[in-house]
Parts: C-alpha cells; sequence; structure tokens
C-alpha cells in the first residue's frame, strides 16, 4: 500500500488570544481599576501551550494590586474537560509569589464553564480556585453572563495578606453585545468583591476594604 506522507493527516497547529475581561470597574467607595483577564494559546487539539495572565491596576494609585501569570500545558482527559499542568507567577501587594498549578477546565453540564485549580506556592502553602461561568443567549447577539470566582486557602500566608480558609469571591453579572461574530463584544455590567475570615482581617488592619460594589463597562475581544 502506498505511503501517504503529504503531512496531510498531521495535526493542525491552532493559536489564538482573547480577552475575556478588558474592563474598567468604579466602585462605590470611589476606587477606579483597570482589570484584565487574558488568555493566549498554541499548539494541538492533543497538547497546547497556554499563558493565562490577569491583574487588576490601581488608577488613582498608579500601581498594580494584583498581577498574576501562568504557563501550562494542557491536553484533553474527556469529551468535555482538559487537564492542564504548570506554574504560576504571582505579584500580590508583599512579596512576589511563584506556584506550582495542576487543574481542569471545560464545560461541565447544564452548559456551565468550569476552571478549577490547584496550587502549591514556593512557600509551600496550598491553595484552590474555582472559576465558573454561565452564558444566557437573549438573542443572537445579545448574551448575559454569570460568574463567580471563589478562592480557598489550606494554609495561612500572612506576608500577602491571605488567611486559612475561605479567602474572597467575585462575583459578576455582564450584558454584552456581539459585534463581530463574538471577536469584539462590547459589554456593561456589576461586581461584587468580599474577603471572609483571617484575610478579612488581614486587610482591615493594612486600611483596605473587605467588601466592594463595582459598576463595569469594557469588551471581550479574541483574535
Amino acid at each position: 500500500m502506498p505511503v501517504d506522507d503529504s503531512g496531510r493527516k498531521d495535526a493542525l497547529h491552532l493559536w489564538g488570544v482573547q480577552f475575556e475581561e478588558l474592563e474598567y470597574r468604579y466602585s462605590d467607595d470611589d476606587e477606579e481599576l483597570g482589570v484584565w483577564n487574558a488568555d493566549a494559546f498554541y499548539g494541538t487539539d492533543e497538547l497546547k501551550f497556554r499563558w493565562l495572565g490577569k491583574g487588576e491596576y490601581a488608577i488613582e494609585e498608579q500601581a498594580y494590586e494584583t498581577l498574576e501569570n501562568q504557563l501550562v500545558l494542557q491536553t484533553p482527559i474527556s469529551a468535555f474537560f482538559d487537564a492542564k499542568a504548570g506554574v504560576r507567577f504571582d505579584t500580590p501587594e508583599g512579596p512576589d509569589r511563584t506556584y506550582g498549578v495542576l487543574g481542569v477546565t471545560g464545560l461541565a453540564p447544564q452548559w456551565f464553564e468550569v476552571d478549577a485549580n490547584l496550587y502549591v506556592s514556593d512557600e509551600g502553602d496550598t491553595s484552590a480556585a474555582l472559576d465558573a461561568e454561565y452564558e444566557l443567549l437573549l438573542t443572537n447577539h445579545l448574551i448575559l453572563s454569570a460568574a463567580l470566582d471563589a478562592t480557598v486557602a489550606f494554609s495561612e500566608d500572612e506576608e500577602i495578606g491571605v488567611g486559612k480558609g475561605l479567602v474572597s469571591t467575585e462575583t459578576g453579572l455582564r450584558l454584552s453585545y456581539d459585534l463581530i461574530d463574538r471577536a469584539l463584544s462590547p459589554y456593561v455590567g456589576v461586581v461584587h468583591e468580599r474577603k471572609y475570615g483571617d484575610t478579612a482581617d488581614f486587610a482591615r488592619a493594612e486600611g483596605g476594604s473587605t467588601e466592594d460594589w463595582f459598576a463595569v463597562i469594557g469588551a471581550r475581544v479574541a483574535f
């Protein structure tokens, strides 16, 4: 039998860049933030290399409140979920931290997008984070998105203001309109952030807030 060595059956290499969130936030305490949540990938359906970056920039203070970057490899483990592993570089208010990352991401029943991760820091502290999002199509272009981000710490890291237990939650509602086939989707919304337990106590001791409401305007952008 002749052998097909033309490369037509080779795995297709894909790439993409998107900003799931690229937004301006204004709080009930007159705080102004620039916020982003970005993702870039390259690879095949079987193995992708991903860069994940997110952060918050305080506009008045001209300083980063948080800055996080992850470099991970991702591979399918089922029809709807991928596993990922890599490293995370975090610049909180305080000393920098480096983490090992293990996680799963995919589509749960009822069409919830889920991203769950376990982190182990270079200081030996462990934590976990869960991000979940649901999109309700009001029309073919008008979409209401509900999101929940929650972080739990299994050990205390007081140097960066993290207490043991439930650390924080962020919930948000965003109403977007697809202008260009989901490549550009401006949106408006509202976001609620809250810290808990010892983490809230650390924030109070530093003169920070433990609960905030934000009005949000931004856009989802994909290339």
